[in-house]
């Protein structure tokens, strides 16, 4: 559902700029040497993976990169081959492939100076699979959690300033799940479970966009509870942060309506 991250100018320059081999290609393309299984020297295999990454051919790369780390495990190229890989499968759309080869590199490499490219790498392939909030959001919290990870471990890199940005829009999007469940049971006329939802919006998603639909929501369900006091502080937090919202000028006119003594108040 969100919109597909440029992640590869990133890698090119940022990840993989000091991988590029100065041997020719001696990979070639078509018939049996597409084969991930035939034998070849490092340099040869190496770029010939990063060609058919070059020209597009994502999930054959991948392949030739986990060809390298398999014929070579003990050469200079394996490392870089093995994160290349990962970005290979992220191209590839194979997230969870991605993912693997992703957390394959940090288990062997975690002080690694790409260790920081390969935790952005994983929260992009949970980032690009958030789904319509009316779905499950499971991917969403694991974006979540993989967003904040970065910018707990590398707070002033340039990482952990384009999570900040993403993990604001799977907070909004988060926010707005909660939304969609509470209005559904506020239609049902189960106040009570749609205060919870409602409630949870204001108390973790308090900067979202939703926060202020929230408080009025709760405006709502506390006068159909019979708790006009309880209203009365929602549509005052309201008042306070969002006086020129619709929201506020709408709970106003609600409280106005079945709560006077309150609003005199």
């Amino acid at each position: 559902m969100f919109e597909r991250s440029r992640l590869k100018p990133v890698v090119l320059a940022a990840a993989c700029g000091a991988l590029v081999l100065t041997a020719g290609c001696g990979g070639g393309s078509g018939g049996a040497k597409d084969t991930a299984y035939v034998a070849r020297d490092v340099d040869t295999l190496y770029a010939a993976a990063r060609e058919r990454l070059d020209t597009g051919r994502t999930k054959q790369a991948a392949a030739l990169f986990d060809e390298v780390e398999r014929q070579h495990p003990y050469s200079p190229w394996a490392r870089r081959a093995q994160l290349m890989s990962a970005f290979s499968y992220y191209a590839a759309r194979d997230y969870n492939k991605a993912i693997q080869s992703a957390q394959r590199f940090l288990s062997i490499h975690p002080g690694n100076k790409d260790a920081p490219y390969a935790y952005y790498l994983i929260s992009m392939c949970y980032y690009e699979q958030i789904s319509d909030v009316t779905r499950d959001q499971k991917t969403t919290e694991q974006a979540k959690a993989a967003l904040t990870d970065i910018i707990r471990r590398y707070p002033t890199t340039q990482y952990a300033a384009d999570a900040r940005l993403k993990l604001d829009l799977v907070n909004d999007h988060l926010a707005g799940k909660e939304m969609t469940v509470g209005r559904n049971y506020q239609q049902r006329g189960k106040w009570l479970a749609a205060t919870l939802r409602f409630r949870a919006v204001v108390d973790n998603f308090q900067t979202t966009s939703h926060a202020p639909e929230a408080l009025y929501r709760l405006v709502e369900c506390y006068l159909s509870l019979g708790v006009p006091e309880e209203a009365q502080k929602a549509a005052a937090v309201l008042e306070n942060n969002y006086p020129n919202s619709k929201w506020y000028e709408r709970a106003y006119k609600l409280m106005d309506k079945n709560a006077p003594d309150f609003i005199a108040a």
